[in-house]
């Protein structure tokens, strides 16, 4: 009776009633109301993540990676973790398009689209030498002041494989850092208990914003991403984790609270510290864990790569484009190269599928269209990535013969 009372008041289903209330109390007050009072509640968590976000990706991957031992481990068990986003990446956006191919969301919609304006142009893709060379911080601290997640993950990784190759002789620093991250653990852990409140805050506003009118002519794009999200985890997912041999409920219920932040927050940097935390209790190397998850935060975006592929095609047919077979394969390599730019932010995949939308040639105001229903788009997206972060850091411990260990 205990454990049951405990789950329903616990963190994870006070965001949910956050949630709830947040929809409830949205379609009662005014937009103004909305941004007076309830926006900065909101945002006022997503400052919070922000703050801890930094410092505990810096110190837990720096931990991680000087305690994975010689640089050949750190160098094998880096591709293993990067080739296992890939190619879950690149099956997320074929099975995106597969279906939103199938399902037709933008065909036969009656929503105007004139007088819609893209809230920015987006810049001309950039030279792969460009996307490489921005990997390598000029200014360290200048990556870490400006929240620059992949060059702050370069350098913290660099910085832990010297400390794993100068071994003993700096075990103090390597030390330092894990009890680093172990406080920026419990500091974040501390930041969660405002996050009913935030998440009240942000969905209220939403909803006095864009009202629930938003969600009827949008409603089969909606439900092509949800369908296209729970194929994917089904047929991809769900047999990798028969395949490592734990139990597909063993798997779901340690994910879950990770998971509900995720979705709840829309921020997959909110569900980190629980989700190395979950990572660990089913049996994943703590070094391992402390390595694929923070990377995963930013590089692994299995459920932004579903929304590439479905909102790709629902625009197109708003617009009357035909995409072609070589257009789609376009969108492939691009929600897995994209995925690797995505921060782990809210609202950071909308950004991302306007570089998308401009390679294919679809109009920008496909995204001001797409905007009104985004938050709930990144609800999906958001929780499928942090599942699959926590699913990579079980993989790849599994294959070096160290999980549950």
């Amino acid at each position: 009776m205990s454990t049951k009372k405990s789950f329903w008041l616990g963190l994870p289903m006070q965001m949910m009633y956050g949630l709830v209330l947040g929809v409830v109390v949205g379609t009662m007050v005014s937009s103004e109301f909305g941004a007076t009072y309830l926006q900065p509640l909101g945002q006022l968590f997503i400052r919070l993540i922000r703050m801890v976000v930094v410092p505990l990706v810096v110190a837990t991957l720096i931990a991680g990676s000087a305690g994975l031992g010689n640089a050949s481990k750190i160098g094998k068990i880096a591709v293993k973790t990067i080739l296992f986003f890939a190619v879950t990446t690149a099956i997320a956006v074929t099975i995106g398009l597969i279906l939103a191919n199938i399902m037709e969301p933008g065909t036969g919609l009656t929503i105007s689209v004139e007088g819609l304006k893209a809230k920015a142009a987006a810049a001309p893709a950039p030279a792969l030498s460009k996307v490489l060379l921005d990997i390598v911080p000029i200014n360290p601290i200048e990556a870490f002041a400006k929240g620059n997640m992949l060059q702050v993950i370069f350098f913290s990784i660099f910085f832990g494989f010297c400390l794993s190759l100068m071994g003993e002789s700096v075990r103090m620093v390597t030390d330092f850092f894990q009890m680093v991250g172990d406080v920026m653990i419990r500091m974040t852990n501390y930041v969660m208990l405002y996050a009913p409140i935030g998440v009240f805050g942000l969905i209220a506003y939403t909803v006095t914003r864009h009202g629930l009118s938003v969600l009827l002519p949008l409603g089969k794009l909606i439900l092509t991403a949800f369908i296209a999200t729970v194929i994917f985890v089904v047929v991809t997912y769900l047999p990798i984790i028969k395949l490592i041999g734990m139990k597909i409920s063993d798997y779901l219920k340690g994910a879950f609270e990770p998971w509900l932040i995720a979705f709840t927050t829309c921020s997959s940097a909110a569900a980190l510290a629980v989700n190395l935390e979950a990572s660990r209790k089913m049996g994943a190397s703590k070094a391992i864990a402390s390595f694929a998850i923070p990377l995963g935060n930013t590089i692994n975006m299995n459920g932004t790569s579903i929304y590439m592929g479905v909102t790709a095609v629902f625009a197109a047919e708003v617009f009357g484009i035909d995409l072609t077979l070589t257009q789609q394969f376009q969108i492939v390599l691009m929600g897995v190269l994209a995925a690797v730019g995505t921060a782990g932010v809210p609202g950071a995949g909308l950004i991302m599928t306007t570089l998308v939308f401009t390679e294919v040639g679809i109009p920008l105001e496909a995204v001001a269209l797409i905007a009104g229903i985004d938050r709930i788009l990144d609800m999906i997206r958001t929780s499928v990535n942090v599942l699959g972060d926590c699913l990579t850091a079980l993989v790849v411990s599994k294959s070096e013969g160290v999980l549950g260990t």
